[in-house]
C-alpha cells in the first residue's frame, strides 16, 4: 500500500489539516478524521512519510478507545469511513480514519506522566520539580515516580510549541469543576493503560490525553489516544534507570536529528527538517508496528 502523505478528499469540506491528521465535515455535528503517514518531530513536518504509520496509529487509537471506554465517553460514532466518501477517494480513508463526534475542544493538553523522561527529566535537573510540581530529590532518568503526575500544556498555533502550564493555569482557562474532572480522568486512563501495557512488556512512561465538550456540555475523550504518537512507550525488558530507554515511538527520528550535520551544522529544529534516509525511515515504521503488535497479541 502506497505511503499517504497528504489527503484530497474532493467529496466533503476541509477542515484543518494538522501535523498528522486531516478533518473534514460530515455535515453538521460529525468529523472525518484521517491519519496519514506524516511525521513531526520537534513540532516540525518531516518531508517524507513513514509508510502506513497512519493505519498503525489508527488501529492503535481504536483499541484504546475500545478497552477503555468505561472510563469515560470518547468522540467514536462507529459509522464506518468508507461510507462518507466517494468511491474513488476509499483508498485515502480505510483503515487510517474514523468518523467522530464533532465536539467543542478544550484547548488543554492533558499531559501524564509516571516516570521521568525528556523534558520532565530537563526539568527535574534543573528545579528538582516537573512543570512545578515538586518531586522527592535524587530521582534518576527514566526513574518511576512515586505517583503518575498531571502536567498540563497549552494548546499552540500549529507550528509552534505547546506551553507547559501550571493547574492552576487551567483552573483559570476553564474553572475548577471541569479542571478536577481532566485532572482526575486523564490518571486514572493513564494508570489503566499503565496495568494493561505491562502485561505486554511496554512500559508507558508519559502520555497525553485530548478533551471536547459535546452539546450537553459533558466531558468527552478525543483526537488520539495512547499511540506511539502520544506517548512515550518503553520495551521492559530494555529498560534501565539512569539511560534513556531505546522506545517505540518517534524518538528514534528525534535521536537521528539531534545527531545530523547538514553542511556542518547541527538541524535548528525549525522548518524545513532534514531529509529522513531510508534506513531511519524504515526502521521507525518497524517501531510503530511492533508497538502496535505487542498491545494487540493475544
Amino acid at each position: 500500500m502506497a505511503a499517504l502523505y497528504a489527503t484530497s478528499i474532493k467529496s466533503l469540506p476541509i477542515l484543518s489539516k494538522g501535523k498528522v491528521r486531516d478533518v473534514y465535515a460530515v455535515g453538521d455535528s460529525q468529523l472525518l478524521m484521517i491519519t496519514t503517514d506524516r511525521l513531526s518531530a520537534f513540532d516540525v513536518i518531516m518531508s517524507q512519510p513513514i509508510p502506513e504509520k497512519g493505519i498503525v496509529l489508527n488501529r492503535m487509537a481504536n483499541f484504546w478507545f475500545d478497552k477503555l471506554a468505561h472510563v469515560i465517553p470518547n468522540h467514536l460514532t462507529g459509522i464506518d469511513p468508507v461510507s462518507v466518501v466517494q468511491p474513488e477517494e476509499v483508498n485515502q480513508v480505510k483503515g487510517r480514519a474514523v468518523v467522530v463526534k464533532r465536539l467543542r475542544p478544550i484547548l488543554v493538553e492533558a499531559v501524564v506522566r509516571g516516570y521521568l523522561a525528556g523534558s520532565g527529566w530537563k526539568d527535574y535537573q534543573e528545579s528538582g520539580s516537573v512543570c512545578g510540581i515538586s518531586l522527592p530529590p535524587g530521582l534518576q532518568n527514566a526513574q518511576k515516580l512515586p505517583e503518575p503526575i498531571f502536567t498540563p500544556a497549552a494548546k499552540a498555533e500549529a507550528g509552534e510549541h505547546d506551553e507547559n502550564i501550571s493547574f492552576n493555569k487551567v483552573v483559570e482557562l476553564i474553572g475548577k469543576k471541569l479542571a478536577d474532572q481532566i485532572r482526575e480522568v486523564s490518571i486514572r486512563l493513564y494508570r489503566e493503560a499503565s496495568a494493561y501495557a505491562a502485561t505486554r512488556g511496554i512500559i508507558i512512561a508519559d502520555t497525553k490525553f485530548e478533551f471536547g465538550l459535546d452539546d450537553a456540555g459533558n466531558l468527552v475523550l478525543m483526537d488520539e489516544i495512547l499511540t506511539a504518537d502520544s506517548s512515550r512507550f518503553w520495551p521492559a525488558e530494555t529498560y534501565k534507570v539512569g539511560t534513556n530507554p531505546p522506545s517505540y515511538d518517534k524518538q528514534f527520528v528525534r535521536d537521528w536529528l539531534e545527531e545530523v550535520v547538514i553542511e556542518g551544522k547541527h538541524w535548528g529544529k525549525k522548518a524545513p527538517a532534514p531529509d529522513l534516509p531510508p534506513e531511519v525511515i524504515q526502521k521507525t515504521a518497524q517501531k510503530y508496528e511492533e508497538a502496535l503488535n505487542r498491545l494487540m497479541q493475544n
